[in-house]
């Protein structure tokens, strides 16, 4: 290990154990370290509050009781809709709305959102799900992500947290921190799964008041295995990698964070003073709750001092808290700042005026309103064209399709699967797969699927359509073969004079697990299969992560291929509307797809070892292939369109007069050094679309940097999504702050803008560049 990583095994490994009040002065918004800005006024209202109750009526605040006229908070899963609830609404997973590239579709997505849960009288959300990031490709839950790009994951991140805080409801992002595999996140022989909330309800259960502290809400099972898994990480990829997006969810106003169930250098994420107080709460400035994941608060007074705010009544109480208070373990400053954390969020959204009664999980209070058009219009917005030979897609003028696959139909018992964590998931859903599994799962009130959207075209539009809703290739038909509609019934049978053969294809997974493929070989000889009999072989693939494509991806007859992540309740409109062209896509990828899965870094795989060095630093994702010059088979930020595009050649960049070489110098703030911030340079150039129908395409801007920032080749620090009709040009432009152009410096601990050359890329992709321009600082 570096030495800089040894420095930060000491500083992280060893702040949680300290006892000393004076310890976690810093980081108690009463001691003015953290300029509160926006946040102000609701520390006065709630200091003011808490300095009216006793004692116990504050311990009762921070372990979910009620307090003076204060009724405790409900809190609540998940980023796709308020989970377990009727009525609401099932909106694309995190990584479906990531591959829209669009800041303003997921931030309209998070204000509808929370118009739900607000709806249900649920004060605090548990979304955005950051991390894992997505450091490996097999790792069970980036399905409710937003990609391995941290830059990219703090972007989209942040907008979607602005958009639940529009609508009055706390966001709370999660899982803080470097909480990348499921596999023994809370031990060896723990099942790897997430237990229940100390007094929560099962699922289906009327809710307690305040709901579960963590995202799993199954039973209330306690491990009795050994230690979570420890992530030993160097402060530089820390920093720049893992850390890197939860700046952009404090700067734009999470109320909430989740401490995960790992451990971090040595120490349980939920008991290290150093990430939670110092890092967390001093530099990043957050001014909200801490509460645990499920089991991942391992004692009480060590996570309070650590800086955890939040905990259930058998864990904090009069009895538990009392002794520490009494002996000085614990100040009665630190008690007053836990239980005016909890208060923040209430008061910053004024949710003490009229917010709604708690309502209970069956109660008919409908809070859809228009979500439906909207989650099929972003779920069609998200979907990946990744191949379209001969301009095979859309669909159009077709007598005769056949469509494979259990993906196509409704799978036996729906809409909803179990919310299953231990034990994992299967790597594929016989059915149709629209949500992940766990706890950012929807709560589907129905399903569209594309075997039903078929059938209704079939009847709309006059073609034949025949359907084989199986994953497996049968090639002995059971009955003798007649003529005209009659089929053979065999997979091949089935292609026989076929315009078109569409195959579906899913993988599946959630919380509790880690992927055991990223690819199927059931799957692919399913489409190996169809391909070898229909010269019009379309593919659509729904997935929780990457899903490699290359054994049939070259087939010369398959000649089309959309790929999307889970869609919700919409999966099958959307998917129809790409399909026969009522939607342009627009989507891109938001992890590299490679050829085979040994390009994958061989370090990420998942490993049944407690302790994982992350050497990889920085290089995760299209940083790794671009490190090591590996080809994948579909890059980072790759997408097409039924429309074509032309970049400028012109790359412009302006300097503000206020960038200079050196380190940020504002104040401590929410969100961090205020001057991170500030806006230092801007990028513009202009886009055509040179086809025939209108079009949406995403600019992206990649920065090299100068060798002293030791960064990657080159990283993403813009993405643009613009709509342009035929024959129009728009202007694009990048605003960078100078976080956007800054690195962390291990030895001064803190970030600095170095000097030298920076080059600007301007792009369709990671690897698909337009023109650059460069400027010198």
């Amino acid at each position: 290990m570096k030495s800089t990583s040894i420095a930060f095994v000491l500083s992280l490994g060893t702040a949680a154990l300290v006892s000393a009040s004076d310890n976690y002065t810093d980081y108690l918004l009463s001691s003015g370290t953290i300029k509160l800005g926006i946040w102000q006024p609701a520390y006065d209202r709630a200091s003011a509050f808490v300095s009216t109750l006793t004692t116990a009526e504050k311990i009762s605040i921070i372990s979910g009781g009620d307090a003076g006229n204060f009724s405790a908070m409900a809190m609540l899963d998940s980023s796709s809709n308020p989970l377990t609830y009727y009525f609401v609404t099932t909106w694309p997973a995190g990584l479906a709305m990531a591959m829209t590239w669009n800041q303003s579709t997921i931030e309209a997505q998070g204000k509808a959102l929370g118009d739900e849960f607000k709806g249900k009288g649920v004060n605090l959300a548990f979304a955005p799900t950051l991390e894992p990031l997505g450091r490996s490709a097999w790792g069970g839950r980036t399905g409710e992500t937003y990609g391995p790009d941290s830059y990219f994951a703090g972007k989209m991140g942040g907008r979607f947290v602005k958009g639940i805080s529009d609508a009055g409801v706390i966001p709370s992002a999660k899982h803080f921190i470097l909480n990348e595999f499921e596999t023994n996140r809370q031990g060896s022989g723990g099942g790897g799964g997430g237990g229940g909330a100390p007094g929560g309800a099962p699922p289906g259960g009327a809710p307690t008041k305040r709901q579960s502290t963590n995202d799993t809400a199954t039973s209330n099972t306690t491990s009795t295995s050994t230690d979570a898994y420890n992530v030993l990480v160097n402060d530089k990829a820390f920093h720049e990698t893992y850390l890197a997006p939860f700046y952009d969810t404090v700067k734009n106003g999470i109320g909430g964070a989740m401490c995960s169930m790992n451990r971090v250098n040595g120490t349980y994420a939920c008991e290290s003073q150093g990430l939670l107080g110092d890092i967390l709460k001093v530099e990043l400035g957050f001014p909200g709750i801490v509460h645990a994941d499920a089991g991942a608060q391992k004692s009480a007074v060590n996570s309070a001092l650590a800086g955890m705010d939040f905990s259930s009544g058998s864990t904090w109480s009069n009895s538990s808290l009392g002794a520490s208070l009494s002996n000085g373990t614990i100040s009665a400053a630190r008690l007053d700042d836990m239980a005016v954390r909890n208060l923040m969020g209430y008061f910053h959204l004024n949710q003490d005026a009229g917010f709604p009664e708690h309502a209970g999980v069956t109660d008919p209070i409908d809070v859809r309103g228009n979500h439906a058009s909207l989650a099929r219009s972003y779920a069609a917005e998200s979907m990946v064209l990744l191949k379209n030979t001969n301009n095979a897609l859309p669909l159009k003028n077709k007598k005769s399709i056949s469509i494979f696959g259990t993906h196509a139909a409704p799978r036996f018992v729906g809409a909803n699967t179990q919310l299953v964590v231990y034990g994992g998931l299967p790597p594929t859903m016989s059915g149709h797969m629209a949500t992940v599994g766990g706890s950012a799962m929807g709560s589907l009130a129905y399903l569209t699927t594309p075997f039903q959207l078929f059938n209704e075209r079939a009847a709309k539009d006059g073609f034949m359509l025949r359907w084989w809703l199986n994953d497996s290739v049968q090639s002995v038909s059971s009955g003798m073969r007649g003529s005209g509609t009659e089929l053979t019934e065999t997979t091949v049978g089935l292609t026989a004079n076929s315009d078109a053969c569409i195959v579906f294809l899913n993988t599946w997974g959630g919380e509790g697990s880690d992927r055991v493929e990223i690819t199927n070989g059931t799957q692919d000889v399913l489409v190996n299969t169809v391909a070898d009999n229909c010269n019009n072989t379309i593919v659509v693939i729904n997935t929780i992560g990457p899903r490699l494509v290359d054994q049939w991806i070259t087939h010369a007859n398959v000649t089309g291929v959309l790929y999307g992540g889970p869609l919700g309740q919409e999966s099958g409109n959307a998917i129809d509307d790409v399909l026969f062209g009522a939607i342009n896509p627009s989507g891109k990828l938001v992890h590299t797809i490679a050829k085979n899965e040994s390009d994958y870094n061989p370090d990420t795989q998942i490993t049944q070892s407690l302790e994982l060095e992350f050497t990889d630093g920085n290089y995760i994702d299209y940083k790794y292939f671009d490190k090591y010059n590996v080809t994948p088979r579909y890059e980072f930020g790759y997408g097409l369109s039924y429309t074509t595009f032309a970049y400028a050649d012109d790359v412009k960049v302006v300097k503000s007069s206020n960038l200079t070489a050196g380190y940020a110098t504002g104040a401590r703030a929410v969100g961090g050094r205020e001057d991170l911030w500030d806006v230092v340079a801007t990028v513009t150039t202009s886009i055509s679309n040179t086809g025939e129908i209108a079009g949406g395409e995403v600019a992206q801007l990649y920065v090299s940097f100068p060798d002293a920032a030791d960064q990657p080749i080159r990283q993403l620090r813009g993405f643009q999504k613009v709509s342009i009709q035929p024959g129009a040009s728009e202007t694009v432009t990048f605003s960078l702050a100078r976080r956007d152009l800054s690195f962390w410096d291990t030895i001064a601990q803190e970030w600095k803008v170095a000097s030298g050359t920076y080059k600007f890329t301007v792009g369709a992709s990671s690897r698909d560049f337009k023109g650059s321009a460069e400027l010198t600082i």
